[in-house]
């Protein structure tokens, strides 16, 4: 089966490409390379030994998709392409609004003129916004606490309206918590553009002498040594997800959603130190003030994904900060 992996360049959909290719299916990549590298494609070869067909366009291109879906027999589409910056999405939420609701809705009335009903879409665990509980299962009330959220909330009550209009419509919503680590050759890992928005690469780029320190926004959460909690989940346990997802409901309808995460919380001092024994490196840090919309604690209730999928994350703590480090020593400028 082909299928279309947009954002395929990116951090997730690439992973994701390489597991959908050891699971038997055809991963076509269709990327505007917005933020991310062409040299990702000579990685994911040298990993999996397989060119992987490359459409460089735009979700909001319907003309391009359209051609697209035609000349490779298109399938379904595993659909990443999205704007993910929490504070960019502050100062420009138009910019958010547009790529990552309206593209979509192209994208989506685009796979429907050519009869291609089943889609996968990266979500997040921010459309839990501030936590009522823990851990969060998929019953938790949606709602967001900044543009970027409200973008994943918005497409996945599309999904479900798409899905009232046809009963072959497939859609499922894969809500991430958080994504780290890399493939565990080192040629693959997070390269973020600019100033990284999340604490691994911050931590990985102290590690190789690109920062002086990583900044800790808040140490008085009630949390077990005072630092924000979060469920971190390894980049390659994620994409097994999406293909265990896929493979599990193909055949069958309408829109379901899914928790990807360990159901476990780290600390932010547990990963720093955990990278520092990866790293054999102190790494330096510095307390801060908390920033507004920082919670102390958010970790997942995946049990359904391992009821209806056979699916639960494998890799702990050492295996994520492991891979990272392997992963930044070998490229610490990134791809580029």
């Amino acid at each position: 089966m082909n299928v279309l992996v947009t954002g395929g360049t990116g951090y997730i959909g690439s992973h994701t490409c390489l597991a959908l290719l050891d699971a038997g299916y055809t991963p076509v990549i269709y990327d505007n390379l917005s933020n991310s590298s062409i040299k990702v494609l000579d990685q994911l070869s040298k990993i999996s030994s397989h060119t992987f067909d490359f459409i460089e366009g735009d979700i909001a291109d319907s003309k391009k998709l359209k051609a697209t879906f035609e000349q490779y027999n298109i399938e379904a589409v595993f659909h990443f392409a999205s704007l993910k910056a929490v504070g960019e999405s502050t100062e420009q939420p138009l910019s958010y609004y547009r790529n990552n609701v309206a593209g979509t809705v192209t994208l989506l009335e685009t796979m429907q003129s050519c009869g291609i009903n089943k889609i996968i879409f990266s979500s997040s665990a921010t459309v839990y916004g501030d936590p009522q509980y823990l851990p969060i299962d998929e019953q938790h009330p949606i709602t967001a606490t900044n543009p970027y959220g409200w973008t994943k909330v918005m497409v996945e009550q599309i999904l479900v309206d798409w899905c009232k209009t046809d009963y072959q419509h497939l859609a499922i919503a894969l809500r991430y918590f958080n994504p780290v680590g890399a493939h565990p050759s080192g040629l693959l890992g997070e390269s973020p553009n600019g100033i990284p928005n999340n604490l691994m690469p911050f931590i990985a780029q102290t590690a190789v002498g690109k920062r002086e320190f990583v900044s800790i926004f808040g140490n008085d959460y009630n949390t077990k040594d005072g630092t924000g909690v979060r469920d971190y989940i390894h980049i390659t346990d994620l994409a097994a997800g999406h293909v265990a997802a896929f493979s599990t409901h193909q055949n069958d309808s309408g829109s379901l959603v899914y928790n990807l995460g360990t159901g476990k919380g780290y600390s932010v001092l547990e990963i720093i130190n955990a990278f520092s024994e990866s790293a054999n490196i102190e790494i330096k840090y510095k307390f801060a003030p908390r920033r507004a919309g920082d919670i102390a604690s958010n970790f997942a209730d995946a049990s359904l994904a391992k009821k209806n999928l056979g699916w639960t994350a494998q890799l702990n703590i050492e295996a994520m900060t492991d891979d990272t480090w392997h992963w930044q020593s070998k490229y610490p400028n990134g791809l580029e």
